[in-house]
């Protein structure tokens, strides 16, 4: 497969989902060979904030004693808008992971099961208000980012967007450009937030392991300046910025210790600060 030519499969029809909290798939996109996005049908009850994430999953195998069967469910982070009437996730494929290595087969037509309790901290309602946006993630943790980089308020509570997305190879970072480069076309986002929303955003990708056009950790580049140089922005200021994490546990833990070194206040859903970060996703 070539990397830069994502495989998409898409489904018009929708069928009658037959297993209880089941969905069914409308569109899959392999990215890479380890990574793929995929649509589903949105329970016509579902509410949640940009950003929340769900429990979805697929039925496991039956029990080789007692021969009942239960779900394998996993946190996933909504990466389609609040608004959207479909919902949509991107997912990491692992040939031995329990539900991954199943669920990276899926097809249009196929049901998933979706426990419709959306939660989570990466909720514009956590942070306090401030004039400049940070988003923080690696790998598929630029999901919940996907969802709030297309929700209206984004745009509204801030002057500018910085969404930085590091990975091992570039390859790994065609959906979040894909989907930032689609900003400048979605009629009914300019149309919705205004003309030329999307010129608030700075996105900064990297990569550690294949060569790109900016190499290294986004935590090193910060520390170095660098990134604050090739952005043109300052560093993080507890009067203006906010952040929001969504990574693997040690990109999530060096990045706190830099945000209380800048003056940031991890903030919560109940007592809102400068920055959030989303515990739920390991990628």
């Amino acid at each position: 497969m070539n990397e830069h030519s994502p495989v998409t499969q898409s489904n018009a029809v929708k069928a009658t989902p037959t297993l209880p909290d089941a969905q069914v798939v409308t569109q899959v996109t392999h990215w890479t060979d380890r990574l793929f996005s995929f649509r589903v049908s949105r329970p016509a009850s579902l509410r949640f904030r940009s950003g929340e994430f769900v429990m979805i999953g697929l039925m496991g195998d039956p029990h080789p004693e007692t021969g009942k069967v239960k779900p394998l469910l996993r946190a996933y982070s909504i990466a389609s808008p609040s608004w959207d009437e479909e919902l949509e996730f991107y997912s990491i494929k692992v040939q031995d992971g329990p539900l991954t290595s199943r669920l990276q087969h899926i097809k249009a037509g196929d049901e998933i099961i979706l426990r419709p309790k959306p939660v989570g901290t990466l909720v514009h309602d956590a942070l306090l208000p401030g004039k400049r946006l940070w988003f923080f993630a690696t790998g598929t943790g630029f999901a919940p980012f996907a969802s709030l980089l297309r929700e209206p308020q984004t745009y509204e509570d801030y002057d500018e967007v910085v969404i930085t997305h590091t990975c091992r190879e570039a390859g790994e970072l065609a959906y979040g450009a894909k989907l930032i480069e689609d900003l400048k076309n979605d009629e009914l986002l300019n149309e919705l937030i205004g003309e030329g929303f999307w010129k608030k955003i700075k996105y900064y990708p990297t990569t550690t392991r294949e060569e790109s056009p900016k190499m290294g950790r986004i935590t090193d580049l910060m520390k170095s300046g660098e990134a604050f140089t090739d952005l043109g922005v300052e560093p993080l200021n507890a009067a203006t910025d906010r952040a929001m994490i969504c990574g693997n546990l040690a990109f999530n833990i060096e990045l706190k210790e830099m945000f209380e070194g800048y003056g940031l206040e991890e903030g919560a859903n109940s007592k809102p600060a400068h920055y959030v970060v989303e515990k739920a996703f390991l990628d």
